[in-house]
């Protein structure tokens, strides 16, 4: 009981008030998705949009979180009216409360928003909403580098970086947790416009923290020209590719894009010591692999509707399970997570991961039939537990990573540091989802598809197992060993 207390408290007790502006940003961002469900069904009712011009707006809305980097040298090297963190965070405020005033008019059909077309000026919105959130999400990023005090042993600081990243992930979760039920049941209540109004307190929650919070200003430094400008130049490629039909498009955005990437990185840490260099490399080999791992793919989903038998019912059962179990795992586990050697974190998190991965691999085996018989429950039951167990280790893999990218970054290159490094983790979900690709391509799964009431190619899931053995193994091996040889056989050197 008292260690249970104990891992109550822990969180509550860690807190410093110079945290509270970046957990009240993540909040903030956490609780951006208030509206969605609302304006979903407006996008549908009232703007004659179709399915291509909103994966073409899609396309224009990831841009700016392409050039992270790009925004991260302003908040580095461009102090306004004194400040390199606050007024960032004000600026961003402004731009999402004038997108939401634009939504405010365009949902309401007010006369003053009539100077364009509703589709203009909802793209218009979007647009600024995406900038606003990027911007102090960069922000936000580099004040949780420079709250902890570097003027400590090693191992404090460590553990004091996890546990801000720790608390970071809770403010985020625990927002979008609120408002993913409660957007949607006063959607249901109230008109377009009364919802967009109320998101108008968004914005206002970002700011309070950085206004009553005194913040430490740290010196600007140099604009790096190579970042500014090679950020632009590789958002306009990415554009490019992105509008052109031209054959093997991901792999070679994926391939520049790395190298960029890695170009930048290097560049960022070219005044630092060898060995200081060093770390930050293994640190970067590390996080990318992790997030590189492969997944099974569509096709388990399809097997578990099809075989199995879950309705969408069932699926935001255990979505709302995970969601929620997630956080309570972030919060009940912060103590350990902090005390642990992160490379020990890491290998204890990727072994989890894999045991827990077993029982639906057990199932395409036939493992519901024999529980069914010997115990009395079936597959949701195991699918219940599964998720119930899974969903916090899913999301405290993220602290240790969040962490590293803490640990090593650069004295007054923080947000330029930690935006691309957070370019690099989203660059290495993209190699994930080519890996899977190909694992798709050589153990085919297909489901039923029907056309004009007719079956015109039937689901195959013969292959499905061996696809499911391949990312697990490959998922638990390929980490474990780059963890080893990297984090842990070159520290005994």
């Amino acid at each position: 009981m008292q260690a249970i207390k104990s891992a109550f408290l822990n969180p509550i007790k860690s807190f410093k008030i110079q945290y509270l502006p970046l957990l009240l940003v993540y909040f903030a961002y956490g609780a951006s998705g208030f509206s969605s469900i609302a304006e979903t069904f407006w996008v549908k009712e009232h703007l004659n949009l179709d399915a291509t011009a909103l994966v073409t707006l899609g396309v224009w809305l990831s841009l700016p979180w392409t050039i992270k980097m790009v925004f991260g040298q302003l908040v580095d090297t461009i102090p306004l009216f004194g400040s390199q963190r606050k007024v960032y965070v004000y600026i961003g405020a402004l731009l999402i409360t004038i997108s939401t005033i634009l939504m405010i008019g365009l949902v309401g059909n007010k006369e003053w928003i009539k100077f364009s077309t509703p589709q203009n000026i909802y793209i218009l919105a979007s647009l600024i909403a995406v900038i606003g959130f990027v911007l102090q999400d960069v922000v936000a990023d580099a004040m949780s580098t420079e709250v902890v005090d570097r003027n400590q042993p090693q191992d404090i600081v460590e553990r004091e970086l996890a546990m801000v990243q720790i608390l970071g992930r809770l403010a985020l979760s625990i927002a979008g947790f609120i408002v993913a039920g409660l957007g949607g049941w006063l959607a249901q209540i109230f008109s377009y416009e009364t919802i967009f109004k109320i998101s108008l307190i968004i914005p206002l929650i970002s700011v309070l923290g950085v206004t009553f919070v005194k913040l430490d200003t740290p010196k600007p430094s140099k604009i790096d020209c190579k970042i500014l400008c090679g950020g632009i130049a590789f958002a306009v490629f990415v554009v490019f590719m992105g509008y052109n039909d031209i054959p093997y498009a991901q792999e070679i955005v994926f391939i520049i894009s790395l190298l960029v990437l890695s170009f930048m990185i290097k560049d960022i840490i070219n005044d630092l010591n060898k060995e200081t260099q060093r770390k930050i490399i293994i640190a970067t080999i590390v996080i990318f692999t992790y997030r590189a791992m492969p997944g099974v793919g569509p096709g388990v989903t399809w097997w578990e509707i099809d075989v199995l038998g879950f309705d969408k019912a069932f699926f935001g059962t255990l979505a709302q399970i995970g969601s929620g179990l997630a956080i309570l795992g972030m919060w009940f586990l912060s103590d350990w997570i902090t005390k642990k050697p992160i490379s020990w974190t890491l290998i204890m998190l990727t072994v989890v991961g894999t045991i827990l991965s077993l029982p639906i691999l057990g199932m395409y085996y036939g493992l519901h039939h024999w529980t069914q018989e010997v115990f009395g429950f079936g597959a949701r039951t195991i699918a219940l537990i599964d998720t119930a167990v899974e969903s916090p280790f899913g999301q405290l893999s993220m602290i240790p990573l969040l962490t590293l990218i803490a640990i090593y970054a650069p004295a007054g290159k923080r947000a330029t540091w930690f935006a691309l490094m957070a370019s690099m983790m989203n660059l290495a979900l993209t190699a994930g989802g080519l890996f899977t690709k190909y694992l798709n391509k050589i153990f085919i799964v297909s489901r039923d598809v029907v056309q004009n009431g007719v079956i015109v190619s039937h689901a195959n899931y013969t292959e499905l197992g061996k696809l499911m053995i391949i990312t697990t193994l490959t998922n638990f091996i390929v980490p474990i060993f780059v963890i080893w040889w990297l984090m842990i056989k070159n520290n005994k050197k």
